[in-house]
């Protein structure tokens, strides 16, 4: 089996756009939650969501830096952040095909939790109330998810294989595992991998109300919304944006001198077989993707020294993975360090698993335990080092990150330092 490593990294998220940019904004503590004014929200019970900065500055979101106008009408705009963090992540890693075997030897395997369900809902209304006239013929393309991979293969000349995942909020965990498994396999020599959700639209948000899993009680102070592992917490915040990184083939990274941020070392996978949205209540599917990953990467429990948790904010979810932490890792538990990203940003739903790695792959490029914000009570059980509020230094050997998704679907990856 080949080595796979990541030499470019992409971010859009609610905390900006650019991997370092918002990284170094996780750091400082700033959150991306804010009231939603783009859409209609004044009959919904939660007003709030983690939204990606739009505006022509630095740092901000403007779709017509992504794409040119026709096709911003075209996409909808899960494509768009795909894009635009595909892009990132490209000339991040300096990687440029100069003959056509070359360019049959990338591929693209990106990913999304709902996709174009904001168009799909936009169209469904304009379709009783204006006719199939009115229609675009763009609306099906503009919204499948595996256009997301289609688009950016397009732009980049990218003709190695292909894929798209589906896997609600491990989505983007498990983007990044299939690609590396085809890079290992032998199938690409590079593969642009990750994940994109722009669905903060009325119909997501009404679904997940219904449900009960957002957060309805801090619509009035909705930087201290997402408050993982907290008591006080009422459910998780939906957030947008999408993560991309370019995984390369060991050999082939050190030949052209490329920057190797760090080795994807484990991937694991595993199944609840429990509920259509709860997890398992022991953590048994979570403990088992976790153990297959440190199989993978042919480490020990106690090698590992940070978790970017999945931990979205609810009541139900947040202390399963600590049981299931707390199983597999035995008396080390107490030494790691375990953190949610989440408190940040949000939960990007398909994209979660994207961003978060990147953020595990810089905290441990850079020795740095990023915080969980708002935790100023944690739950009686979860009575780990969970770094609540600021970040601080840490020596990181190996991280691990933590995707779980409805239907019971788990993925965990594990980032080594640079061979």
């Amino acid at each position: 089996m080949r080595r796979v490593v990541v030499t470019g990294l992409g971010v859009v998220s609610p905390l900006g756009v650019g991997a370092e940019r918002c990284f170094s904004a996780l750091l400082a503590g700033r959150s991306g939650i804010s009231r939603l004014e783009r859409i209609d929200v004044s009959d919904l019970p939660t007003k709030i969501a983690g939204q990606v900065p739009r505006g022509s500055e630095l740092g901000q979101y403007d779709p017509l830096r992504v794409a040119n106008a026709k096709e911003v009408r075209r996409y909808d705009e899960f494509i768009l952040f795909a894009l635009a963090a595909a892009d990132e992540a490209v000339a991040d890693s300096g990687y440029q095909p100069e003959t056509e075997a070359d360019r049959e030897r990338v591929g693209v395997l990106i990913g999304s939790g709902i996709g174009g369900l904001p168009s799909i809902a936009e169209n469904a209304v304009k379709l009783e109330t204006e006719g199939p006239r009115r229609i675009s013929p763009y609306f099906i393309p503009g919204s499948l998810i595996n256009e997301a991979s289609g688009v950016v293969s397009i732009r980049h000349g990218f003709k190695g294989p292909n894929h798209a995942v589906v896997t609600a909020c491990a989505t983007g965990a498990h983007a990044l595992g299939d690609a590396a498994r085809l890079i290992a396999l032998g199938d690409a020599d590079l593969m642009l991998a990750g994940g994109s959700e722009a669905a903060t639209c009325r119909l997501t948000l009404a679904g997940f109300a219904i449900m009960r899993a957002v957060s309805t009680g801090f619509n009035e102070c909705p930087l201290e919304a997402s408050r993982p592992w907290d008591r006080a917490r009422d459910g998780f915040v939906i957030g947008e944006g999408a993560g991309a990184c370019m995984l390369e083939e060991l050999e082939h990274a050190k030949r052209r001198g490329a920057r190797i941020y760090g080795e994807l070392m484990g991937y694991g996978l595993s199944g609840d077989a429990h509920h259509l949205s709860a997890p398992d209540p022991q953590g048994g599917g979570a403990r088992r993707a976790m153990s297959a990953a440190l199989s993978h990467a042919k480490l020990n429990p106690n090698q590992i020294d940070y978790i970017n948790a999945h931990a979205t904010s609810t009541p139900v979810g947040d202390p399963v993975e600590i049981t299931a932490v707390k199983a597999l890792f035995g008396a080390h538990a107490r030494s790691l360090a375990i953190s949610s990203t989440k408190s940040a940003t949000g939960h990007l739903l398909g994209a979660a698993g994207a961003v978060e790695a990147i953020f595990s792959l810089l905290a441990l490029r850079d020795g740095v335990l990023p915080p969980t914000l708002n935790l100023h009570e944690p739950d009686a059980d979860c009575d780990l080092d969970l770094v609540p509020l600021e970040a601080r230094p840490k020596r990181i050997r190996y991280a691990l990150s933590n995707s779980f998704g409805f239907g019971g679907t788990n993925a965990a990856l594990i980032f080594g330092p640079p061979p």
